[in-house]
């Protein structure tokens, strides 16, 4: 099977976002390390690990273009030509500090309000960078559940790979996998506290997207390098 690749939002990786963040998830996707969790009032530390195992796949990220193999035809330089043109064409921006929220099951950190600046890119990334991605197997596109999509994400789907993009896009960084009802808002109320005393909540200086690969299935994600913004604005 092919490699995998992901265009992300990453915190600079000395940044106290960044070290939360990966912190919370035991995963640092720039160095392979696995850093212990702080402490998470309410939970041992081996049960929060298996809360966190799904992000802990992808690295701490936000979305920008969804995880996608390359097409037959192209190759990783072509990807990254791709991303050096779309990545010169923004400039660096500032989002103001994250907020803790609960999205359906699990819990993430997200703007405090809609920030058009950040939507533009992912918009852009997602339609730009889209020449270099493989169509979905069937079996891909059945991990979507395309039966439950609304229509406007069901061509979402169809056209580039993933649903939550365009005008369904929301960014996110994931804290936690999906979480029982028991769970859910005793790890929201824990994340806000370990999140206020981290330091982290602070405004995010965006300079760069971050290229993730993912090797071999199931291997993590890791981020490979990062490609500046606004050499060309």
């Amino acid at each position: 099977m092919a490699h995998r690749y992901a265009v992300y939002l990453a915190p600079a990786t000395e940044s106290p976002l960044w070290r939360f963040g990966s912190a919370i998830i035991g995963y640092d996707a720039a160095t392979g390390a696995e850093p212990p969790a702080p402490d998470i009032a309410g939970f041992d530390p081996e049960n929060w690990h298996a809360l966190t195992a799904e992000p802990r796949r992808y690295g701490f990220h936000g979305t920008l273009k969804a995880p996608f193999r390359l097409a037959d035809d192209k190759t990783e330089a072509d990807l990254d030509a791709l991303l050096h043109a779309f990545a010169a064409e923004h400039h660096p921006f500032e989002l103001p500090p994250l907020v803790v929220r609960a999205i359906g099951t699990f819990v993430a950190l997200v703007p405090p309000g809609p920030v058009p600046t950040l939507d533009d890119l992912a918009r852009c990334a997602v339609v730009e960078v889209d020449p270099a991605r493989a169509p979905l197997t069937p079996e891909e596109l059945a991990r979507r559940r395309p039966d439950q999509l609304s229509a406007r994400q069901r061509a979402h789907l169809d056209r580039y790979g993933y649903p939550y993009v365009c005008e369904d896009f929301r960014f996110h960084m994931t804290l936690t996998g999906p979480l029982e009802d028991a769970a859910h808002t005793h790890a929201l109320n824990a994340l806000t506290e370990a999140y206020a005393a981290s330091g982290a909540s602070v405004p995010l200086r965006v300079s760069d997207v971050g290229l993730y690969v993912q090797d071999r299935p199931g291997a993590r994600f890791r981020l490979a390098r990062r490609i500046p913004l606004g050499t060309g604005a």
